[in-house]
């Protein structure tokens, strides 16, 4: 039977290795979010109105790494990271996307094993100037 290109690999975790001291990373979010006033915030798609740092799980770490590890939940500069391949590593979920993102570029850092809130909008409020009347 033929693969499909768009089919993802399949590959054992343990046969993924970063190299040097780069970093691999999973569970990226680029779906459009919903504030807590309801107001619905666009992804990222091409215009300034998505650009926003995003928090992603640490997949693989290469052995010159020292700030990071594997399972961590770093937040990344906005546009720091590869477009992604996708993978099947025999986990539950069977299809991964794994990004390198610029280690320079990480932000924050959280041991929590669970995904961060994402709360990286402002909670500003716009009111129009009153007229002089």
């Amino acid at each position: 039977m033929t693969k499909l290109a768009f089919e993802p690999h399949r590959i054992a975790q343990s046969q993924l290795k970063a190299l040097n001291d780069n970093v691999l990373v999973a569970d990226m979010e680029f779906d459009t979010r919903l504030s807590r006033g309801g107001i619905i915030i666009p992804n990222d798609d091409g215009t300034s109105l998505g650009i926003r740092p995003r928090w992603g799980r640490v997949y693989a770490v290469g052995p010159k790494q020292t700030d990071v590890a594997v399972g961590q939940w770093i937040m990344v500069a906005h546009g720091r990271w590869t477009r992604g391949i996708d993978i099947d590593d025999g986990t539950a979920d069977h299809k991964v996307t794994i990004r390198k993102i610029d280690p320079n570029d990480i932000l924050l850092v959280s041991d929590d094993p669970e995904r961060p809130l994402d709360d990286t909008h402002s909670d500003a409020v716009y009111v129009p100037n009153k007229s002089n009347e």
